[in-house]
């Protein structure tokens, strides 16, 4: 329930809804009431209908939707920049995956800690993260306030950091589900790596305990045309296929990065109402290639954008991310009208939404919850403003971010952050720069 009158009043010079219509409202106020958004409209017919609540001025600024980073590895904070310039195969087997086994529970924390702020910093308010020890994660998470889908990912290769084999892994799962059944904002998922790193038994047994526990269910898929070889050599059939014949295409499902996929990949994703996400830079960096993301819209497949992990990125930073996005879908396709500035924000807000299967987020209007963002239009490359849309994914570096509200409390606001102490998060990270050169 909503309450009648609202806890605050945030004015700017634009409110980018993302609603239906795509509406923008010049002078526009949004009224916050608890963790919802109570109403939207123009300030002065707000401010006429509440005199008296606390009022935000934002000024030359632009209050949007929360970004919505569906997919990451947010503890690899603790990895930017340790291998670059690599294949993908390479990178994870000779460089991360080694590394990471050297991991410990206080390290994940830390490096969870520090990406959580990045986000908050440059306008992601929700975001959907597999990885290890991942109940430190949760931990974070719920300290710093962002809106979450998390889970414990795991390979074939037991024993692992947080489980000797199968079955405790599983037990695991069930324990973070009871744990945190009822919180607010955090949600599970269950998260095998990908194909080439399970069976088809550890896959089935996946998704069965998604059922069983009430999680989401995601996976990487179709990651590099290498992957699509070695599926077809092991089981006769590309990787989607192999989903499907295994039951994993489910309308609960998001598989993440889908740069190999054709025609009959795309429709049988479409008609298992699975959504996918779209890690633009991740992919570029490690060479892996371009996920067909209009093409993957157009079957019918509902597309997030993610960042992938800091060390294959190497930024957490979503406006950073639509902008190299929609670049590459023009240069990939040599269509300048491709991935317009439009799609690329839907794809980050709504398409995010779909992808974290939480329809309560993603656009500005009464009875969403109250988690938005604001840039401020004043830095020289905001100025002059003709098209908001096209400002915010082409012009903004994450650096104007001057306000990060998630379920109607402030996480960030001008410089300060509400829900950590950056100054010494910053000096405890240099403890993971120790571990990475004396490991």
């Amino acid at each position: 329930m909503i309450a009648a009158t609202p806890d605050a009043l945030y004015t700017a010079d634009y409110v980018l809804t993302q609603n239906a219509s795509r509406d923008v409202i010049c002078q526009g106020a949004l009224a916050v009431a608890g963790d919802s958004i109570l109403c939207i409209g123009h300030t002065d017919m707000l401010v006429a209908l509440y005199p008296d609540v606390r009022r935000v001025d934002l000024g030359r600024a632009v209050i949007m939707p929360g970004l919505i980073n569906a997919h990451t590895h947010i503890s690899m904070s603790l990895l930017r920049g340790f291998s670059d310039d690599k294949a993908l195969r390479d990178w994870l087997e000779k460089d991360i995956f080694p590394q990471e086994a050297k991991l410990t529970p206080e390290l994940v924390e830390l490096g969870a800690l520090f990406s959580l702020a990045e986000m908050i910093r440059t306008g992601t308010t929700a975001f959907y993260d597999m990885y290890m020890f991942e109940d430190r994660v949760y931990h974070a998470t719920d300290q710093l306030g962002l809106r979450a889908v998390l889970g414990e990912s795991t390979t074939k290769f037991f024993p692992t950091l947080v489980a000797p084999n199968k079955d405790a892994y599983f037990d695991l799962v069930r324990r973070y589900g009871k744990e945190w059944a009822d919180h607010p904002r955090i949600r599970q998922a269950v998260v095998p790596h990908a194909p080439y790193t399970t069976t088809s038994e550890l896959l089935r047994e996946c998704r069965d305990l998604a059922d069983e526990t009430g999680s989401l269910f995601g996976m990487h898929l179709a990651e590099t045309p290498w992957e699509t070889e070695q599926c077809i050599a092991e089981h006769g059939l590309r990787p989607v296929a192999y989903c499907a014949k295994l039951g994993l295409l489910r309308p609960d499902a998001t598989f993440f990065h889908l740069v190999d996929v054709n025609e009959q990949d795309r429709r049988m994703l479409a008609d298992g109402h699975c959504a996918g996400v779209h890690n633009a830079a991740s992919n570029m960096k490690l060479a892996s290639g371009v996920c067909p993301v209009s093409a993957l819209r157009r079957a019918g497949v509902p597309m997030g954008l993610g960042t992938d992990g800091p060390a294959s990125n190497n930024a957490q930073n979503m406006l950073r991310e639509m902008y190299v996005a929609s670049l590459l879908q023009k240069i990939h396709t040599l269509t300048p009208t491709a991935a317009p500035a439009q799609e690329i924000l839907d794809l980050a807000t709504l398409g995010g939404a779909a992808a974290l299967h939480a329809p309560y987020i993603g656009s500005l209007e009464p009875g969403m919850k109250a988690d938005f963002i604001a840039l401020d239009l004043s830095f020289p490359n905001m100025q002059p403003v003709h098209h908001i849309v096209s400002q915010v994914v082409y012009a903004a570096t994450g650096a104007e971010v001057c306000l990060s509200v998630v379920d109607g409390r402030e996480l960030y606001r001008d410089g300060k952050f509400r829900t950590c102490d950056y100054s010494a998060l910053l000096e405890e990270m240099q403890k993971a720069l120790a571990w990475t050169r004396h490991s």
